[in-house]
């Protein structure tokens, strides 16, 4: 239970503070309005951070706030992640990315109506492609979760992940998604986590949102498919170069 609680929340607060720079940045009248990709980036870096200490805090020492880490754990030998608790994490993920899509709609509740353009609502809760080609977007997602899930392998070797609230994971992990997002995140946005996309953009489809337009189902499977190959693939590194070594 501390586990699903953890990643619940943990998953929850990533999404409220990445989901809200996206939407302060994007939406009509925001005082962010504009800021651009450099505060996008810089608010998913902090977003990580406060995630995965409020995960650790809640109880979930893996702290994982994303499918894909949790599905790589699984090839990394001496995890202590069994396939139920992967699964009972992955629900927890999923819903804490919902509940923050709902709260970030409630934040920036004025703003949807004076926001014209459908496609920026979208983008508040989802990713999407710069150019839409299915081999290339997919490749860069992979590539995107690759290099997260091996750089948390590199940073962490042995150990799945911080455990105390006081050592530097939080931040090393904000850190490297900080880097992924601008050297890696103009084609797709970096999604790199199924639950940061899928979730949110099921409660874009729910949500009683202004002139929201579709949700962009041809796309959604992209975002959840890319990260978890990459994952995987990070995964294998990690368990083969950080921790057999």
């Amino acid at each position: 239970m501390e586990n699903f609680l953890g990643e619940l929340l943990g998953t929850m607060f990533l999404i409220i503070l990445g989901d809200g720079v996206v939407a302060g940045v994007l939406l009509s009248r925001s005082k962010a309005e504009n800021a651009g990709w450099i505060v996008i980036t810089t608010g998913w870096a902090f977003a990580v951070m406060v995630g995965v200490f409020v995960a650790i805090s809640a109880g979930s020492a893996p702290a994982h706030i994303n499918p894909a880490v949790t599905i790589a754990s699984l090839v990394v030998p001496g995890s202590g992640i069994t396939l139920a608790t992967a699964v009972f994490m992955i629900i927890a993920q999923f819903i804490g990315a919902f509940l923050g899509g709902v709260i970030v709609y409630l934040a920036y509740l004025p703003h949807w109506a004076v926001t014209a353009d459908p496609g920026l609502k979208l983008a508040v809760f989802s990713t999407g492609p710069a150019i839409r080609t299915t081999t290339t977007n997919i490749i860069t997602e992979v590539i995107g979760t690759f290099v997260l899930v091996a750089g948390v392998g590199a940073l962490f070797g042995r150990g799945l992940g911080p455990t105390p609230a006081t050592n530097l994971g939080p931040f090393l992990v904000g850190a490297l998604v900080w880097g992924i997002g601008l050297s890696l995140g103009g084609p797709t946005g970096y999604a790199i986590n199924p639950a940061r996309d899928l979730g949110p953009r099921i409660a874009h489809a729910l949500l009683p949102i202004p002139g929201k337009g579709g949700s962009d189902w041809d796309y959604s499977w992209i975002p959840v498919v890319g990260p978890v190959i990459g994952g995987l693939l990070g995964g294998i590194m990690w368990a083969l170069v950080f921790v057999v070594r």
